[in-house]
């Protein structure tokens, strides 16, 4: 039996591209001597005449680091909507599930040291993040960034395969995926109160 099945796989890189840009948070996973570590960065995608190059920058004082070294592969995920689906949504009998929007990449990590590119890169990202309306410009002489340069190493991933996890209720009939697709919208209306909840709760780890 095929693991995912093909149903729960997208087939057009066009809408893997669309889903990185709607949520350019993504995780980055590596090992290097059997040790793993992951960080959560936004990465900026930019066309090539292969499948593209994700660029980003980390803290120079994450540990992830000394993996980047290396001039390994890396893995990639980026994480769209996602909704628990109550058997009550459909219209016929069926067992509670999970559905999301996923990208999985990998491809090769390279190490950006001219400071002049990474304080580009931030310069791009912003603009990108801002949007078509922007509220903010980071201009090239801010001297905040300029001091944040000696904090950060940039990078970028040149993409080599991809793989898009879209369960979406494909294998439902039509009327139960129109069912869940209005789940999820629904589901995304709760982020206002969740996001106060994380906020109220949360406590700052202790230093030890």
């Amino acid at each position: 039996m095929q693991y995912p099945p093909d149903h729960h796989q997208e087939g057009n890189y066009n809408n893997i591209v669309q889903l990185m840009q709607m949520y350019p948070l993504a995780t980055i996973h590596s090992c290097v001597n059997n040790e793993m570590e992951s960080t959560h960065t936004p990465l900026v995608y930019q066309p090539n005449e292969q499948l593209g190059v994700l660029i980003g920058h980390i803290d120079k004082y994450n540990p992830q680091v000394n993996h980047l070294k290396e001039d390994i592969e890396v893995q990639i995920i980026f994480n769209g909507p996602q909704v628990y689906i109550s058997p009550s949504v459909y219209s016929s009998t069926q067992l509670p599930t999970w559905n999301y929007f996923k990208a999985h990449l990998k491809g090769k990590l390279i190490l950006e040291n001219e400071r002049e590119k990474v304080s580009q890169s931030l310069i791009n990202m912003t603009a990108f993040l801002e949007g078509d309306q922007p509220n903010y410009i980071l201009e090239p002489d801010n001297p905040r960034m300029e001091s944040a340069l000696d904090y950060i190493v940039g990078f970028r991933i040149e993409i080599t395969s991809w793989e898009g996890k879209y369960k979406i209720s494909q294998d439902k009939k039509k009327e139960d995926q129109k069912r869940a697709m209005v789940a999820m919208q629904a589901a995304r209306e709760n982020t206002e109160k969740e996001v106060a909840l994380l906020y109220s709760a949360h406590q700052t780890k202790k230093k030890q």
